[in-house]
């Protein structure tokens, strides 16, 4: 096993498994260190020329870049919209719902994930401050939002956006921004959001990389069953941990198109090894091996390629696809529903 200098821990917590590739990982941060230097040195500029982040195409392309992690709350904060909400609904929203009563089987559940969230983070540890925290703002989430409540997967979005922000009240506002302007219906009881995107991205699939879905069809294999993670949990399960927030620099400014882009280049990169995959629980291990593999760990060139060799992938084509996939579920729905009757 690899040996390193490096901590057990990573900078936000969470302890690395036993298996971890240390001498890989200190080949990759001895050139992201730079990247890392040319960033915040990026970002004191922008923020000198453009301390309101007003949105531009040069902000678009800094975000891309990466934005440096004492800046992450700001710059989130700024380039997702919260102001919009905290004018719509005031500045004090966060400690009125903290007073509002919630349903008790939801505070129930909401009790049960809390100690469920990142076990393998040191900052999540049994009756720990942060896990309190969390449990505050899932319910006040929850009491602002009676017709979403809680959905298993927001207990692990907000504990990474408390662990990047170390704010509760930032952390609320954050969360709320992603589940009402950027995740539509991904969190309501039906999770017909997340069922229609997992769908557009079965299309896209078939469009970009029809070998791959041939393949998947061919081993019976639905996309939601591998999918379904990316989506709720927005990759925080899936990809390692730096990684998984330059796609939330992404994602907070451009929306949720972002999460297509991560699911096709993950399938472009790895289509060999997927199509070699001679079975269903072959082509399982292949995605769930995908957060060991180094390409996904280079976040930077990562995240590059996602932009660069996926193609054009307009927001209008994914709405017209998610208008398509709705259409045909409430014409399937339909006809059941006549069947039936």
């Amino acid at each position: 096993m690899s040996t390193s200098t490096f901590s057990k821990s990573d900078e936000y917590g969470f302890v690395r498994p036993d298996d971890f590739d240390y001498a890989e990982y200190e080949k990759f941060m001895s050139v992201y260190l730079t990247v890392l230097t040319k960033c915040s040195m990026r970002w004191s500029r922008l923020l000198v020329s453009n301390p309101q982040l007003k949105r531009n195409a040069q902000l678009k392309k800094i975000v891309r870049k990466g934005i440096p992690l004492t800046l992450r709350a700001q710059a989130w904060t700024s380039i997702s919209g919260v102001q919009k909400l905290k004018d719509k609904y005031g500045p004090n929203l966060y400690k009125r719902m903290l007073n509002k009563p919630i349903n008790e089987d939801i505070r129930n559940i909401i009790t049960v994930d809390v100690p469920r969230t990142y076990p393998d983070n040191i900052y999540f540890h049994p009756n720990s401050e942060n896990q309190k925290t969390l449990f505050r703002i899932l319910c006040a989430f929850a009491a602002c939002n009676p017709d979403v409540g809680y959905c298993q997967g927001l207990n692990y979005i907000a504990g990474l956006l408390l662990l990047v922000t170390k704010n509760e009240e930032t952390c609320f506002w954050l969360l709320r921004v992603l589940v009402e302007n950027k995740l539509p219906d991904y969190y309501s009881k039906t999770m017909d959001g997340v069922i229609v995107d997992i769908e557009v991205f079965s299309r896209l699939v078939k469009k970009k990389f029809p070998e791959v879905s041939q393949h998947m069809n061919d081993l019976e294999m639905p996309w939601a069953l591998i999918a379904t993670k990316w989506f709720i949990c927005l990759f925080s399960e899936v990809l390692p941990i730096e990684t998984t927030l330059r796609v939330w620099d992404c994602l907070f400014y451009e929306g949720s198109k972002v999460i297509f882009r991560v699911g096709l280049m993950l399938v472009k990169y790895y289509k060999k090894e997927l199509l070699e995959c001679e079975d269903i629980i072959s082509l399982a291990e292949c995605f769930k091996s995908i957060i060991q593999r180094p390409f996904p760990l280079n976040c930077h060139i990562f995240i590059k390629q996602m932009f660069s060799d996926i193609g054009s992938l307009p927001m209008s084509m994914i709405n017209d696809l998610r208008r398509q996939v709705s259409a045909e579920r409430n014409a399937d729905k339909s006809t059941y529903k006549n069947r039936k009757g």
